[in-house]
């Protein structure tokens, strides 16, 4: 079984490296965000986060793409897609998520405040 429970950093907004989000850390927690966008730069920006150890734990993506596909391949990291729900307006940064990527089964665990 694929599981975690870690906090959450939502990428919503401003997926990944475009700005706003420069210098936000997501080491150690779920990213969530609405789909990959841009270059195949991703999987090389993922790799290099798991080669210095600050990948995310796991990754919750709202519409799977080769792109999102494949960051989540490089980075060795479980992916949950295709929910019942749109993560992006469910999950809020702060957040605590459990979840079974085997079974495609996220639990959020709302915390005061978030954005």
């Amino acid at each position: 079984m694929c599981a975690w429970s870690a906090p959450v950093s939502r990428a919503c907004r401003r997926p990944w490296s475009r700005p706003g989000w420069a210098g936000v850390a997501f080491t150690g927690k779920v990213r969530v965000f609405p789909a990959a966008k841009g270059s195949s730069g991703w999987s090389g920006f993922l790799q290099a986060c798991r080669l210095l150890g600050t990948a995310p734990v796991a990754m919750v993506i709202t519409r799977i793409s080769t792109k999102s596909a494949l960051g989540a391949v490089v980075t060795r990291v479980p992916a949950v897609t295709d929910l019942d729900q749109d993560p992006c307006a469910v999950i809020r940064t702060g957040d605590w998520v459990r979840g079974d990527a085997t079974h495609g089964l996220i639990e959020v665990k709302r915390l005061t405040g978030g954005s």
